[in-house]
């Protein structure tokens, strides 16, 4: 991760913040990661039928990947910079075997737990620099090292081609405000052998319409039509290793 996030989230108080207000009950954050739940359990449910997977979730944060999809997996490995995190995550009823890692130098190794695994990195990519991207990913093609070895699953919470792009002109040069396109995001993950075989969109609302019900309506009914997710402002992309 960056030294900014490692820092921040040394803070309990932050931490705290994180968990209870950012993704408090009905919250934007916490409807989005209702449908993410949703998503997540029938994927693997779908592409896992006989052998349920160990979860590998790098940047691990509060376990919410990990809360997704407890009774789905064999196991679960949770990764992260901040300590302060990972407590919370396990205070808050996420069930993992947790690793704190270091913020840079050599890719962290992943535990070895056997296949099929599945890697999942939630809320990552748009805080951190190019440089801490690929080190996710190559953590990622660690876990995942030929095509049969299992699934690996990314969020964008800031994609370039949805209405959230309106926004980037005011918010130039803010730490907190970024974005990526899909395209970008597949050069990232072809860069470390990844293709994608799947994207979903989940809201194609930005927070400040989130109270508003005609709004939520909108969003409701254009998640429905084809190729939406195109469009939708938070989406994850699911990909395997491109080789066998």
């Amino acid at each position: 991760m960056t030294s900014d996030y490692t820092q921040v989230f040394q803070d309990t108080e932050a931490v705290e913040k994180y968990e209870t207000v950012t993704y408090a009950p009905d919250s934007y954050a916490s409807r989005i990661n209702e449908r993410q739940r949703d998503y997540l359990r029938s994927l693997v449910r779908r592409e896992f039928p006989e052998h349920p997977p160990v979860q590998h979730d790098f940047a691990c944060g509060t376990g919410r990947a990990i809360r997704a999809l407890q009774g789905l997996v064999r196991e679960a490995h949770g990764y992260d910079t901040s300590a302060e995190m990972m407590a919370k995550a396990a205070e808050v009823g996420s069930r993992a075997y947790w690793h704190q890692i270091p913020m840079d130098g050599p890719v962290p190794t992943p535990v070895a737990a056997g296949f099929p695994a599945l890697v999942t990195i939630f809320r990552l990519l748009l805080n951190v620099n190019e440089g801490v991207r690929d080190r996710a990913l190559a953590f990622a093609a660690k876990v995942l090292p030929h095509r049969g070895s299992g699934l690996l699953v990314v969020e964008n919470h800031g994609n370039a081609g949805s209405v959230r792009h309106l926004r980037a002109r005011r918010h130039s040069g803010e730490r907190w405000f970024a974005e990526l396109s899909h395209d970008e995001v597949e050069r990232l993950l072809a860069r470390h052998g990844f293709e994608i075989v799947e994207r979903r969109g989940f809201s194609m609302l930005t927070p400040s319409l989130h109270d508003n019900r005609v709004a939520r309506a909108a969003d409701a009914a254009a998640r429905r039509m084809p190729g939406s997710d195109a469009y939708a402002v938070n989406v994850l992309y699911t990909a395997r290793r491109v080789h066998a």
